[in-house]
């Protein structure tokens, strides 16, 4: 669906240097800080920007070479984007009934009604949440294959982000082989979601790894110095100082766990392995 080789874009200080892929049938994560380079990449991928070097195609073509009606195989959420406030919900249903020929009128309707969007009242009334479903349930509704979603529940409270993945969850159920792309840097929210996750951490990618692999297999161990001096060091992927001693990620956890049974092994989550990579020493 989506093939990003090397692509390098600079802003003053700040460089992007990544590449990424999206698998037919998959749920890809791109989890990172504010700032990491999420929200740039996304532009770079559909040509709102211009990038320095590298190459990107979806759907197997480049930005210029991808016709009409292959860009109504995608749908779009960009962070602090949207239609403009004066227009009413139902204006908005018009506007994409005439850029979209695939527009489901019906399931916009349906989506509205169950999601609680006031169709008859203007956008600048709606609260955050109602924006953000809004503008999910416009990606949805014109079929659609492959979904990129930059911060789609930014700014959410926690049940109205779990009511949005539920949204992508069935969205996937529907057809097996769509696509999606999700950015957060609520780590959390993408944890049982994704197939496979891309840690971004000041423009390049430090981490891409099978969501399940991480959850089973990824740990922190907590260790003395003493401890640190004795132990086998082969599988550990980073470590930092902490106040007990040393922290340190390793992603084969069941052989320290064998071999070391009186160090501290937590199980990794997300959250933890992001940390380490973004935040440790090595």
């Amino acid at each position: 669906m989506l093939e990003i080789k090397g692509v390098k874009k600079s802003y003053g200080e700040f460089q992007l240097d990544c590449s990424l892929n999206v698998e037919k049938g998959r749920i890809t994560g791109l989890v990172g800080e504010n700032g990491a380079g999420k929200s740039t990449l996304f532009k770079a991928v559909l040509g709102l920007i211009s990038y320095d070097a590298g190459e990107i195609k979806i759907l197997g073509k480049t930005q210029e070479e991808l016709s009409e009606k292959e860009k109504e195989e995608l749908g779009v959420v960009l962070a602090e984007a949207g239609f403009t406030g004066y227009l009413k919900g139902k204006d908005v249903e018009a506007v994409l009934a005439r850029l979209y020929p695939k527009f489901e009128a019906e399931k916009f309707h349906q989506m509205c009604e169950e999601y609680q969007i006031p169709l008859n009242k203007f956008i600048k009334e709606y609260s955050t949440g109602m924006k953000a479903k809004l503008n999910l349930i416009i990606a949805l509704t014109h079929q659609a294959e492959f979904l990129m979603l930059d911060e789609p529940t930014a700014g959410l409270d926690v049940g109205a982000r779990e009511g949005m993945l539920d949204i992508l969850r069935e969205y996937m159920e529907e057809k097996p082989e769509r696509s999606i792309l999700i950015s957060s840097h609520i780590s959390s929210d993408l944890e049982h979601l994704c197939d496979d996750i891309y840690v971004i951490h000041k423009g390049k990618i430090v981490l891409h790894e099978e969501m399940d692999t991480i959850l089973e297999k990824y740990a922190v161990l907590k260790v003395s110095e003493e401890q640190y001096r004795a132990m086998d060091k082969r599988y550990l992927l980073k470590e930092r100082k902490d106040f007990f001693g040393i922290a340190c990620l390793t992603n084969e956890k069941q052989y320290y766990m064998e071999n070391y049974p009186k160090i501290v092994v937590e199980s990794g989550s997300l959250d933890q392995v992001i940390l380490m990579l973004t935040g440790g020493e090595r």
